[in-house]
Formats: C-alpha cells, sequence, structure tokens
C-alpha cells in the first residue's frame, strides 16, 4: 500500500477536513493511505499575493514537519491548494511525485482542448494567469472567471454557492467557447459533480483532478533526489526545514 501526503497550505483545519472527506475514498480504493496535514503558519485561505507568497513558506515548513514525525514515508505528495504555491521547491526537494490542484487540472483540461477557469475572488485571476504560463498552459487557458466571494466563503455555504458556480460555469463556456472548464479550488471539491448536469461541456473538480494524476503517475517528474532535503542552509527557520537543509 503506497503512502499519500496532502498538504494543505492554508491554516483551516475545516479546509483539511473537506479534503479527506473528499479523497479519502479515491485514496483507498486505489489502494493509498492518506494522510493530510494542515499549514502551521500563514492565512486561513490563501486570496491574495501576500497570502500566496507565505503560504509557498508553509506548504515546505508542513512538508518537512510531516516527515518529521515517525510514520511510513510518503510516497506520493498532493499540495492541495488551487494556485499550487511553492510547487516547483517542493518537487525540488521531493524524492517522490509532487503535483497540485492547478497542475492538475491544467494537465487534465488541456487534453480536451481550450479550458476556462472558475474560482472564488478576483484576486486571483492574475496570479493564476502568470501560474498557467509559468507551467506551460498559457495557451490552452482561454480565460478566468472569478466570482465574488472566496472559496472559504463558499466552502462555509455550498449550497448557496452551487447555483453561483454552475452560472459562472456556463458563462465561461458562452464567452470563450471551451471545451471544459475546471472549478479551482480546495474549498470547493465536490462542486463539480453537483453541478456537472447544467453545464454543456466537462467540469473538472481540482481536486479529484490531482488524485487522478498523482495516482496514475502521470506527475511531472521530480529532481530524482535519492532522498527529500534541499540545496541550501537555512537560517531562523522551523527545526524540520532546518533539519532538511544542505550540509555545513
Amino acid at each position: 500500500m503506497g503512502h499519500l501526503l496532502i498538504i494543505n497550505p492554508n491554516t483551516s483545519a475545516s479546509v483539511t477536513d473537506l479534503l479527506c472527506r473528499h479523497a479519502q475514498p479515491v485514496a483507498q480504493a486505489q489502494g493509498w493511505q492518506l494522510r493530510a496535514v494542515t499549514a502551521r503558519l500563514g492565512a486561513p485561505y490563501i486570496s491574495c499575493e501576500a497570502s500566496y507568497a507565505v503560504a509557498a513558506h508553509s506548504a515546505l515548513d508542513a512538508w518537512a514537519a510531516a516527515l518529521a514525525v515517525p510514520e511510513p514515508a510518503p510516497q506520493a505528495v498532493l499540495l492541495a491548494c488551487f494556485g499550487d504555491p511553492g510547487l516547483l521547491a517542493l518537487r525540488e526537494a521531493s524524492p517522490v511525485p509532487v503535483t497540485g490542484l492547478a497542475e492538475a487540472s491544467f494537465i487534465e483540461a488541456r487534453r480536451l482542448g481550450r479550458f476556462a477557469i472558475v474560482t472564488g475572488g478576483a484576486r486571483w485571476a492574475p496570479m493564476l494567469q502568470r501560474l498557467a504560463q509559468q507551467l506551460g498552459y498559457a495557451e490552452a487557458l482561454a480565460g478566468i472567471h472569478t466570482v465574488a466571494p472566496s472559496g472559504a466563503e463558499m466552502a462555509a455555504n455550498p449550497l448557496a454557492a452551487r447555483a453561483l458556480l454552475a452560472q459562472a460555469c456556463r458563462e465561461a463556456v458562452a464567452q470563450w467557447g471551451v471545451q471544459s472548464v475546471v472549478l479551482g479550488g480546495a474549498g470547493l471539491a465536490g462542486q463539480a459533480a453537483l453541478l456537472q448536469d447544467t453545464v454543456p461541456v466537462p467540469v473538472i473538480d481540482s481536486v479529484q483532478a490531482g488524485l487522478r494524476v498523482l495516482l496514475g503517475g502521470q506527475a511531472p517528474a521530480g529532481a530524482g533526489r535519492s532522498a527529500a532535503g534541499f540545496f541550501t542552509r537555512w537560517q531562523g527557520l522551523s527545526p524540520e526545514l532546518q533539519a532538511l537543509g544542505a550540509a555545513p
């Protein structure tokens, strides 16, 4: 049985619980044991450039803290924030496959053609556009449709969010003529399946996409390290991060 580590770089334990509820059946069905950890520092829900920058640190810190616990080492890591803060740094430092919710969704959506993103929080639009460019999906991404409530707000009231998200997905299809819509956000886990019947193209759940890509062996190759660790020495960070730094 493989061991899957899910990292929630938000500090909200409720988001981690939501992720586990949706990820556990998938992981268990494929013979994986699931472990989820919540960021020890940062924002309750990432929603701006500053919280995103801190989340990259918190993701690495959460990963290092998870490795320090005497449990079976993970064979795969899912960075569970739609925006993937710290993804490339985590992949560089990890000896096992790593992907994030956004990257995995991009991988799946591009196979269907051009796609749009629907997510919560207006400040996410330029951040996600930049991420798509960085990861090589800018040409396939037709547009980003944000709704006013944040992912955290929609997770707190999923019934009220559903109609809003469905309308946003239909508007994205009408505006850009896309072949799929990515419903992005850890807090939106499970919503895609509930509104699919009202949208004329496939709606991709970012959490499910992350699990499919990672557990299906489709995640981009990492740095090929034999053990977890960084290429640099640290100063003033958590003991767990310090321990994974380069030797003096």
